[in-house]
Formats: C-alpha cells, sequence, structure tokens
C-alpha cells in the first residue's frame, strides 16, 4: 500500500469565506467532560463522531480537543506543517518514551534521528533480518503442543520481543524479558489511557494501589532499557546494528548524543514497537480462530508457495492472501486506535478554525471501520485488499503506520514479521478457543483482546 499525499482543506474548497466554530458533540458531564465516555465506551463514541460532523469538539476536564473524522482531513493533519506530535497522547506517554526519542521529538531533533534509524529499516535492509524472524517464528510453533492451551498474550509479546531485540539490538535476551515486558506495558499503557482522557492531574500521584502498580511497571520498563544498554556498552561489541548506531550517534554540533536520549530512543525501539506488534498478532491469532476458511486458505497458499517446505522470508511476497489477512486485521483492530497532534499557529481544517494550541484527536480504529469508506465496513474480508478492490478505498482510509513525516519508519519491518509468523503458525495449526478464553477488547492506548486463549490443532 501506498500513501498519496494530499492538500489541507482550505476554506475556498468548502464554498465558505468564514471559518467556522466546530460543533460541540453532545452528552459531556460535568466537570469531566466527554472523559467518561471515553473510558467507557471509548471505541464506540469515537466511532459515531462523524455524524456530527467532519471536525467536532470535544471537552476533556477543561480542555477543548478537536475531533477529526475523515479520511481527507487526518490525512491532512499528518500531512500539514501547521500541526506537531503533541497533545493529550503523547503528554500521557512521556512517562516512557521521554522527551528525547524519535517517537515524541519534534523539529530538526526529530529530523536527526530519523536519520540515525532509519538505515536500519530501509526496503533493502529488511532481508538480513530475515534468518532471525523465520528462526522465531518457527520456535514459536514448535513451543506449542497440539491440543494444549496457549496463553496468546504472552506468548505473541515473546515472539515480537525476541524479534525487536535480536534484529535491532542483536541481544540474545531470554523469554523472562519478554514476560516482564508483556506485563508492564499491559500495566502501563492501561494506566495512561486514563491519564489521557481523564486528566485529574494530582490525584494521579497519591498512593491508591493502581498509581503504585503503574509506577512500578514503569520503573520496571526503563530498568529494563538499561540493562540492556549497561549489558552492550560492557561487552565492548559493535555489531552492525541500530543499537550501535545510537551509541555512535552525533548531535547537531558533532558530539556524542546523551545517554538520556539513547534511553529514549531504546524505549522508542523496543516498547510500543514490541506492543503494537504483539497487540496485531493476537488479532491475528484471534481472526484464524474465529474465520477456519481463512486459516485454510492461508495454509493452502503456504504449501503452494514453499512447496511443502518450512515458509522463509523469501516466500513473504508471493503469500498475497496472507498478507491481506494481516491488512484486514489490521484495518478492524488497529493497534494503534487514538492519536493526537497539537496546532503550532492559528490555522483551519476543512473549513473550520482550529487556535494555536489546540489539540487534536483523531482515531484509525473509526477511520477504518468507517462505512462511507468501505463496503460491508465491518465484516473481515481480506479480498477487498486485491489489486482491482483496493483502489475504491479512500485515500488516507486505511494508514496503520501513520503519514506524512510521522510514518513508523519499521513498516516495512513489521509488516514481514506479522505475514512470516501468520504463515509459519497457519501451516502448522488450525485453533480453537477454549473455555475461559475473553477475546473482547481491552483498550488503553493500544488495543488487544482481554485474554485470548487458544488450542492449538494439527490440520
Amino acid at each position: 500500500m501506498t500513501v498519496e499525499s494530499v492538500k489541507p482543506v482550505t476554506p475556498e474548497a468548502t464554498g465558505t469565506t468564514e471559518l467556522r466554530e466546530p460543533p460541540l458533540a453532545g452528552g459531556a458531564v460535568p466537570g469531566l467532560g466527554h472523559g467518561l465516555k471515553l473510558v467507557r465506551d471509548p471505541l464506540a463514541f469515537m466511532s459515531r463522531l462523524r455524524d456530527h460532523g467532519d471536525v467536532v469538539r470535544l471537552k476533556l476536564g477543561p480542555k477543548t480537543v478537536y475531533a477529526v473524522t475523515t479520511p481527507e482531513l487526518t490525512g491532512a493533519l499528518a500531512l500539514s506543517t501547521d500541526f506537531k506530535i503533541d497533545g493529550p497522547l503523547w503528554e500521557s506517554l512521556e512517562g516512557l518514551l521521554g522527551k528525547e526519542g524519535v517517537a515524541t521529538a519534534n523539529g530538526p531533533r526529530h529530523r536527526r534521528q530519523r536519520r540515525t534509524i532509519q538505515p536500519a529499516f530501509r526496503l533493502d535492509a529488511i532481508p538480513q533480518y530475515g534468518p532471525v524472524m523465520e528462526e522465531e517464528a518457527h520456535a514459536l510453533t514448535e513451543r506449542w503442543q497440539p491440543g494444549e492451551t496457549i496463553d496468546c498474550t504472552s506468548e505473541s509479546f515473546r515472539v515480537a520481543v525476541r524479534i525487536a531485540a535480536r534484529c535491532l539490538l542483536r541481544g540474545e535476551y531470554m523469554d523472562e524479558r519478554a514476560e516482564r515486558l508483556s506485563v508492564d506495558l499491559a500495566t502501563v499503557f492501561r494506566g495512561m489511557y486514563r491519564r489521557m482522557v481523564v486528566p485529574l492531574g494530582p490525584l494521579y500521584r497519591l498512593p491508591f494501589p493502581a498509581n503504585r502498580e503503574f509506577n512500578r511497571a514503569l520503573a520496571d520498563l526503563h530498568l529494563l532499557v538499561n540493562e540492556i544498554v549497561a549489558e552492550r556498552r560492557a561487552s565492548g561489541q559493535k555489531p552492525d546494528d541500530l543499537l550501535t548506531a545510537l551509541l555512535e550517534a552525533k548531535d547537531d554540533n558533532g558530539d556524542p548524543i546523551g545517554e538520556q536520549e539513547i534511553h529514549d530512543q531504546v524505549v522508542a525501539i523496543l516498547t510500543p514497537g514490541s506492543e503494537t506488534v504483539a497487540s496485531t498478532i493476537m488479532w491475528l491469532l484471534q481472526v484464524l480462530a474465529e474465520h477456519p476458511e481463512h486459516a485454510a486458505k492461508v495454509r493452502t497458499e503456504v504449501e503452494s508457495v514453499t512447496g511443502g517446505r518450512p515458509v522463509g522470508f523469501e516466500h513473504v511476497r508471493s503469500l498475497r492472501h496472507t498478507n491481506n489477512v494481516v491488512t484486514e486485521a489490521m484495518r478492524l483492530r488497529p493497534a494503534v486506535w487514538i492519536l493526537t497532534r497539537r496546532a503550532v499557529t492559528d490555522t483551519q481544517l476543512g473549513g473550520y478554525r482550529i487556535p494555536a494550541g489546540a489539540d487534536i484527536v483523531y482515531s484509525p480504529y473509526a477511520i477504518q471501520r468507517d462505512a462511507h469508506s468501505y463496503d460491508r465496513h465491518l465484516e473481515f474480508d481480506p479480498d477487498r485488499w486485491l489489486p482491482e478492490r483496493a483502489k475504491e478505498v479512500p485515500r488516507h482510509a486505511m494508514s496503520p503506520f501513520s503519514t506524512g513525516n510521522r510514518k513508523c519508519p519499521s513498516d516495512h519491518f513489521s509488516m514481514t514479521q506479522l505475514s512470516l509468523v501468520t504463515a509459519a503458525i497457519s501451516a502448522k495449526y488450525r485453533f480453537e478457543q477454549v473455555a475461559g478464553s475473553d477475546d473482547t477488547t481491552r483498550v488503553g492506548i493500544t488495543l488487544r483482546p482481554h485474554d485470548l486463549r487458544l488450542r492449538p490443532m494439527p490440520w
């Protein structure tokens, strides 16, 4: 998939000469505004906002936030220099991502950091990761025994963390670290979402059990990153990987970048990437169990492409239905379901006035499920990504890795491992849900099943 540029909509293009005030969404609660709705049923709330307009005002506590609801305007928002990475989402993530990593930096620092990390994710760099991705994908299936119950959360995190660590940080990290990361991220991302939609400030510093759990998990995440960096420094080794590039990177004055920036960059590489990839693997496992006809079709395709041999990196581009299954799973269950920006100047979107300093929010989940953009919009249909049908999807209605200068640099890396993992597990197993499994959606900064447990069965 490619993402095309779109120019921000001007008042002239909308047939108006004066900028308008966006309508206020209904249902605000005194003191909390729309925060209560965003806690109780955020996905439904965001999905209904387009009924009220292309741009809608929300109240989060005392703050006014502008929600953008159409693909065209989310594209304009992402591509316009009038908006930067900031706002409630990024403020809530600062405790994890810091202020000096590529995920949260803006301006010259962000451009320099992109130049440092981009070589590791170039399309021509991906083949060097193929052997590790293959090894980890097949190791995942070999750990499972037919008929046993697998905890999809821990298994998904294990493979996602190990691939990221072994490919980008060249670390032979043990499963214990993947388990730590899984548990910590679940706690941290859930707590950060609460802090974003219900901004109660000092109350989050009180020693309530939920706050203590959040602080413990956050501290352990940073400890994990410190361990990774310290181990590399102590080893004296300089493999050709992303961690070496960070340790040898220079700032704009030609001096080594600071320890905090190195730390924040490793956090940005390891934690959000592992969280989003792991969440997507969980949804793919759920899809394979819920849609056995597509699981069987993936298996047949893998056998046809590989000739019965173990699936490998060299096969991924030929696995068209498998890739479409991954894309459709990301459409319906995007790991990153909510994003924010901040206006850096008085500006407009779609003929609506946006004041300088205003926060803007939009939901890829709502955009990618919108009936205006997709026929049978809630149906799982991988064939909608066949070339002859994909061209019917409006521009920016499917942007799982974002767009513009904030597009995720690891898009090819992530898609390759997702397709390879899906192919490897489908070639060996079909899946059944077991008693006690809960595949309902758990909403935090990311989306994942609550507690998905499946039984792999031989074909």
